[in-house]
């Protein structure tokens, strides 16, 4: 039950980078994909700006008998999936029949796939309404298409907490594979970037209203005007240590240490408090204590009072030492469930490669001066255990440690 949990296997698809490499030179490089909304047609819209995902080539080898029966977004977690996958060599046909399990979160499901069809049944009838439509539009359908393409019939879960979506998931990964799951698939896709979901996210405490992009998303600052909507995610394949070794894996990014949860209605109020216990608790869970906590990534909401009460629980946790903060998605906006599961990827290939992302556009002298953003510039560092954490509209707070191989 206490057998180290690690991630062999990950592949990415962010606004700023499809695929790990990409996404991995752009965040470095501080590359932005936050701009004017180019989807539809955003005039009137309260929220103009956002960080979409271009086309890429693999999109266009999809295969086409799946398409109309998929929204987008799922097809792209599908080709991330593919690609966590053959980044751990595994391949769940050589394996046994349950021996492979899925669990990636969505708060969203296939969103535009669902307006289009009630756009079908008011404008032209119920008869033009498509079949798929029962399960396209559902938040669990990511994990479901994943399991159905690459034949996983072992244990599957959505975990839907909003932005915490993808940490909680993958702790709930970890847990099958430390009951005996030999490979679970993980991670997190979500996207609102339609008309109808435009017009819910405006509705959202926190959104930027902002028209300029270089200034649309500043975590940590006072003069921030809100988070900026995103899409994407991540994938992650988990494996118990002694199967991936036995195997020989060919890479092993880092290992799942520890989790933790919590609920926290009055986030502001209580100045962090429930994303406080989430951090302890994913530290207990770890064996491990503040001091040994190399870099955060932090939930960086944007919003004032929010990140106000962000920076109070980590100056709690870590009292006078000041640790690496970093925040990746200020280049890519918050991508719901997808956010956490990006993060996890970010950290751990900073673990890997012993840098931590920065803040481009921003100055230390504009940051909250409780917490040591890294700004300007990514900062060179020897590190060996990382702090992710994310919260979820209405009260879901979750934190994740990871640590080096």
């Amino acid at each position: 039950m206490n057998q180290d949990v690690v991630v062999t296997g990950v592949d990415v698809i962010a606004p700023n980078g499809a695929g790990l490499d990409a996404y991995w030179e752009a965040t470095l490089k501080g590359v932005s994909a936050i701009r004017p909304i180019g989807r539809f047609d955003a005039e009137g819209y309260p929220v103009r700006l956002a960080a979409e995902i271009p086309e890429f080539d693999a999109e266009f080898t999809f295969p086409k008998k799946l398409t109309p029966q998929t929204d987008r977004l799922t097809r792209l977690a599908l080709i991330c999936a593919e690609g966590a996958l053959s980044d751990a060599g595994v391949d769940p046909a050589e394996l046994p029949e349950y021996a492979v399990g899925v669990a990636v979160s969505s708060s969203t499901g296939g969103l535009e796939f669902g307006q289009q069809q009630l756009q079908q049944l008011w404008g032209t009838g119920w008869e033009s309404v498509s079949p798929y439509m029962s399960f396209a539009w559902y938040y669990a359908v990511n994990t479901g298409q994943i399991s159905i393409r690459s034949g996983m019939r072992g244990p599957g879960g959505v975990v839907v907490s909003e932005q915490a979506g993808g940490l909680d998931s993958m702790a709930f990964a970890r847990r099958r594979v430390r009951k005996g799951t030999q490979v679970m698939t993980t991670g997190g896709f979500d996207s609102l970037l339609c008309p109808y979901g435009i017009s819910t996210v405006a509705a959202a405490p926190g959104v930027s209203g902002s028209a300029d992009p270089d200034r649309a998303y500043l975590p940590f600052r006072a003069d921030s005007t809100g988070f900026v909507p995103g899409e994407g995610g991540a994938v992650l394949v988990l494996e118990p240590r002694t199967v991936a070794e036995e195997r020989g894996a060919e890479t092993v990014y880092g290992v799942v240490a520890g989790h933790g949860a919590a609920f926290d209605p009055d986030v502001t109020g209580s100045g962090g408090d429930g994303l406080l216990r989430a951090a302890r608790a994913a530290l207990a869970d770890a064996g491990l204590a503040p001091d040994d906590v190399d870099v955060v990534f932090a939930d960086a909401s944007g919003s004032v009072p929010l990140d106000r009460a962000e920076a109070a629980a980590i100056e709690r946790l870590f009292g006078a030492r000041r640790v690496p903060v970093s925040a990746p998605k200020s280049l890519v906006g918050r991508l719901i469930s997808g956010g956490s599961a990006l993060d996890v990827v970010t950290a751990l290939l900073s673990l890997r490669d012993g840098v931590v992302p920065a803040v481009p556009g921003t100055v230390r002298d504009l940051v909250d001066p409780r917490i040591d953003l890294v700004v300007g510039e990514p900062r060179t560092a020897s590190l060996r255990c990382a702090l992710v954490l994310a919260r979820g509209h209405g009260g879901f707070a979750s934190a994740m440690v990871l640590t080096a191989p």
